[in-house]
């Protein structure tokens, strides 16, 4: 059985009304995920299954409504008007089990499970990598997936249980609270300014190098901010904010960077500190179908604290 399973007409399906004996609700779980996903690959990895179980489970499923839920293509799994109606029953049976399981578990157990943490890759592999151990030492079945990459994620598609946001999502199920303020100013090492002419003010910026993102590749609006430096044109860009501090630090040129990352990073200097900074805001969204669930609600109160704890890493006092 390859990637799209076995092929069925409609009218093979639709031959008989469905029996509801030869229904398996858990094969829900399996069609919410290549709905979501969009191929068979995919889906299995978020399941955590192989995908010829995943193709079978769908098969099945289709099998026992007597209906066509998918269009098989090369590119991957697409809804038919019958599974696009299923896919919305699906979505609250999935709501009423999650909160069922937030309702009857006991608090006072130790957590387990997976949660995975979606977070923008400055945040979630400068900040909250070196520190998500102790959650796990304190919880040792619960298992953390951090996801740290420069992109938005979908909480209505589970590709994370907790995303970390730069803005606040304007629609959608979705329950945030802002974690912070954070600054973020113009660094450079101090070889690099050592090596070129004295900055005094904006107009001394001119003539030097800078690293910034992919203009086309911005994921976030907040993240485009070249024109707060002035009229510079970065040479080296990159989606990743990570790529970006390691070619500041290897002296290519200047670049903006987020306080809290500078602070660990003994060889930047803030360059004209009093002038080019701005503040911008991490928010942190959960589902409200996953809300209740005491391994996402302890990991999002874990991230609070520690960003609550650390406030002056995201804004520290001004320079004197």
């Amino acid at each position: 059985m390859g990637e799209f399973g076995p092929s069925f007409t409609l009218q093979e399906r639709t031959a008989a009304p469905a029996d509801m004996a030869d229904f398996n609700w858990n094969d829900l779980r399996f069609f919410l995920a290549v709905a979501r996903a969009g191929t068979l690959t995919t889906a299995a990895q978020r399941l955590r299954a192989d995908h010829t179980t995943v193709s079978r489970r769908i098969t099945a499923l289709e099998e026992a409504l007597r209906v066509t839920l998918f269009e098989r293509r090369p590119s991957g799994f697409t809804l038919t008007p019958q599974g696009e109606r299923l896919k919305q029953t699906a979505e609250v049976m999935e709501s009423a089990a999650l909160l069922a399981q937030g309702m009857v578990a006991d608090g006072d157990l130790a957590l387990a499970g997976a949660v995975r943490i979606g977070a923008p890759d400055g945040f979630g592999s400068c900040f909250l990598a070196p520190r998500i151990g102790a959650l796990c030492e304190r919880h040792p079945e619960l298992e953390v997936q951090l996801v740290a990459m420069p992109r938005v994620f979908s909480l209505s598609k589970r590709e994370a249980d907790i995303a970390i946001s730069l803005s606040r999502p304007q629609e959608g199920r979705l329950f945030a609270r802002k974690l912070t303020d954070y600054r973020l100013g113009l660094y450079g090492t101090a070889a690099y300014l050592e090596a070129r002419p004295a900055i005094r003010s904006r107009a001394d910026l001119r003539g030097h190098s800078f690293i910034g993102y992919i203009d086309d590749l911005i994921f976030a609006p907040e993240l485009d901010y070249v024109e707060t430096i002035g009229e510079v044109a970065p040479r080296i860009k990159s989606s990743s904010l990570v790529a970006q501090l390691k070619a500041t630090l290897a002296g290519a040129g200047l670049c903006m960077l987020p306080a809290f990352i500078a602070a660990g990073e003994p060889d930047l200097v803030p360059v004209l500190p009093e002038e080019l900074t701005i503040t911008r805001s991490f928010w942190l969204i959960v589902h409200e179908d996953l809300r209740s669930l005491a391994r996402i609600s302890m990991t999002a109160d874990y991230i609070a604290d520690l960003v609550r704890r650390e406030q002056a890493l995201f804004l520290p006092p001004p320079a004197n």
